[in-house]
């Protein structure tokens, strides 16, 4: 039998999602911080031992390794990458520190701009120019270009970014350049922006490539020891690394541009959310997944997770690339409980798995809604935790939340303990239900309209009593859910996708000069497919224009001609123009509810978005009740939301399908805890997913 592995890789533990014939092994074990391709390897070995196999036996009969990291989201969080200098043109030093003079949060006047990447004395410029058409305007200063190459080496910078204006355009400055600073600072990760991000608009460009530059080294560098570690292992395929866009592709297609990379975890949660949601009849989902360090939030529609390109704001910095759309909070079982000038705060610092939150026994002091939880009955300490790899104590736990009791001014003891973690579970439900208020306001949706699917190792513990406080009556949990990002991965298909900028007007659009800029994505992703070794006639792919209305900032990117054979432009005609202009304000109509009607549109960009189906994880159907009552398999004193009381356990592995369990009840899952709070039911299905409905 061949072995299929999905693997994220979380701020608390990494997780695994072994696919056999139609089975699907799960497996999670603690994150490794100090080089985190020990955890993956670690992992594997356990998955092989199951298997029966050693690890070379094991990693010999994958057909694939697909992987999601972290390490980029890491590095903007810790601010702990590359030592980075820019060079761009002369006159336009200070462009990436304006930042269009944006804020994320308007009204707060002391709200400080992120720490600089590249601060003004590694922000380096030369004499050139080019000009929107591409000519050249002003040659590039050799000579002024190797002064700037020398003050950033005597400056120790690891990775130079280099954005040109409208290089995009014509890249002859920045390839030239890229050549020199090869040249001239040895060793350095050099990122252009021609390669990373080549359209306009110059903020976005410049932000993308700084953020490539700073985090390119710490990718490439964790990918290559992770590569080796499997190539000496004994794997003998490529990597598979998952990318913000919801595709996979090939280490060496990444290493181009690691900044893909950015949360690629959780974009292969919600790919795997439209997966399930879409073979359980719930195309409209809000997903979210709750782990050991954050709260991930997205919206699945019509059954699609599709990425988004342009303003993304990521960890405050600006990201150009498409990403599938992903909110996050700082709210996960490992944030920690404090108070700040008397009121109890819960995140978004976090214990992450070193030390980890008390209850681990691995030395933390600090309070964590893991320690809440135990504190609530919610989660066991009798029996093993995260598959049994340990169990949970409460030695310490209490202690810690009497303080929490004594600053917030409650009674002493047992019962001042057990209301501060009350408060905890109440304070980060609340942190977690106006996250998704503020999500889905934002896309005009009313959260009422939409099924739930809870993922993550504490997401099903959290998800009953977060969708009653936002109207929801319908939870989905996967058997899965507890390592549903790994196993999105393994859903997720090959994909390339990327754009070119092309400004004009609907009215006199230049089909010859489109049907080139396409021509040449396609020949880029025949390229990378081909050497991943698959075969250019299964490559798919959908073509998109990037249109908006004079005036406006940003633009809107739509299908124009979807899951069509690569190469294959015969759309291009004497109609595209007046077809680009229907689609779009179909769209634009979808989007914001009205049209321009006498107004003609411009393009500014083409799209390209190419992929290669591969085997995906069967979803299983639908709930049907069969009439039979499980037994609970004991009980424990939990408190639920209403106050301290008996509550029913259940086994996961006990219940089949069509079984139906009455709230209140706890079921124990091998890495995960699913809370039916009162006034709720859950239902098991075919292939063991779960359904919590809210009841009459």
């Amino acid at each position: 039998m061949n072995y299929r592995v999905g693997i994220d890789i979380g701020g608390t533990f990494t997780d695994f999602a072994l696919l056999k014939g139609g089975e699907v092994v799960l497996h999670k074990n603690l994150s490794t911080p100090e080089d985190r391709s020990l955890g993956v390897m670690a992992g594997l070995g356990t998955l092989a031992g199951k298997e029966g196999l050693s690890l070379s036996a094991f990693l010999a009969r994958c057909e694939a390794i697909v992987h999601g990291t972290t390490v980029a989201d890491n590095t903007l969080i810790e601010m702990n990458g590359a030592l980075t200098g820019l060079i761009t043109t002369e006159g336009f030093r200070d462009e990436i520190e304006y930042r269009r003079g944006y804020k994320e949060d308007i009204w707060d006047v002391r709200l400080e701009a992120p720490p600089q990447i590249t601060p003004r004395r590694r922000r380096l410029t030369v004499p050139e120019r080019v000009l929107h058409d591409g000519s050249v305007h002003k040659a590039l200063d050799e000579a002024a270009l190797r002064e700037a190459c020398r003050r950033l080496r005597l400056q120790n910078v690891e990775a130079v970014a280099i954005s040109f204006l409208f290089s995009f355009v014509n890249p002859a400055h920045e390839r030239r350049a890229k050549e020199i600073v090869q040249q001239e600072i040895q060793n350095a990760y050099v990122s252009a922006s021609h390669e990373v991000l080549p359209r306009a608009p110059e903020y976005d460009r410049t932000s993308t490539t700084v953020v490539n530059a700073y985090v390119g080294p710490r990718v490439t560098g964790y990918l290559e020891r992770l590569v080796q570690r499997l190539d000496e292992g004994g794997y003998r395929n490529q990597l598979m690394v998952m990318q913000a866009s919801g595709g996979v592709m090939t280490k060496d297609y990444i290493e181009g541009a690691p900044i893909r990379v950015l949360a690629s975890g959780p974009a292969g949660g919600v790919v795997g959310s439209a997966h399930a949601g879409r073979a359980k009849g719930c195309p409209d989902l809000l997903c979210v997944d709750m782990g050991g360090t954050s709260y991930d939030m997205a919206l699945v529609l019509n059954g699609e997770a599709p990425a988004e390109a342009g303003w993304n704001m990521h960890h405050r910095y600006l990201v150009g690339v498409p990403m599938v759309k992903v909110e996050t909070l700082g709210s996960g079982g490992g944030s920690i409980c404090h108070v700040n000038k008397g009121t109890l705060e819960v995140g978004p610092r976090s214990a992450g798995s070193q030390p980890g939150p008390i209850c681990y026994g691995r030395g933390g002091t600090e309070p964590t809604v893991t320690d809440a939880l135990v504190m609530l009955g919610i989660l066991s300490t009798d029996e093993g935790f995260a598959g049994g790899s340990f169990r949970l104590i409460r030695d310490g736990v209490e202690e810690a939340f009497r303080r929490i009791a004594d600053e917030l001014g409650h009674e002493t003891g047992d019962s001042g303990a057990e209301r501060a973690a009350f408060d905890c579970w109440r304070v980060v439900n609340a942190h977690m239900s106006q996250g998704v208020r503020r999500t889905t306001s934002g896309k005009g949706i009313d959260p009422k309209d939409l099924v739930m699917l809870a993922y993550g190792g504490n997401g099903p513990a959290f998800a009953a009593i977060q969708a009653e406080d936002l109207g929801i009556t319908r939870v989905l949990v996967p058997k899965a859910s507890p390592t549903f990002s790994a196993l999105g991965a393994l859903v997720a298909n090959p994909t390339i996708d990327e754009e070119r900028s092309y400004i004009a007007s609907a009215s006199a659009l230049d089909v010859t000069r489109i049907r080139k800029l396409w021509t040449e994505l396609s020949d880029r992703a025949v390229r990378f497919f081909t050497a991943a070794q698959f075969r250019s006639e299964d490559i798919r792919a959908d073509y998109r224009l990037n249109m908006r209305y004079p005036g406006q900032n940003f633009s809107l990117s739509f299908d124009f001609a979807a899951d069509t054979p690569l190469g294959d432009l015969g759309f291009i005609d004497e109609a595209f123009a007046a077809r680009a202009t229907q689609l779009f304000n179909a769209r634009h109509m979808a989007e914001y509810g009205h049209i321009r009607e006498h107004e003609v549109p411009e393009i500014s960009g083409v799209r390209l978005a190419a992929h290669v189906e591969t085997p995906s994880p069967a979803a299983g159907g639908g709930f049907t009740a069969s009439g039979t009552v499980p037994q609970p398999n004991r009980h424990r004193r939990a408190n639920l939301g209403q106050g301290f009381a008996s509550v029913p356990i259940y086994r996961g592995a006990d219940l089949a399908p069509g079984m139906e369990v009455s709230s209140p009840a706890i079921i124990e899952e091998t890495f995960t805890t699913i809370v039916v709070y009162p006034g709720w039911k859950a239902q098991v299905d075919s292939v063991g997913d779960y359904q919590l409905v809210k009841r009459d």
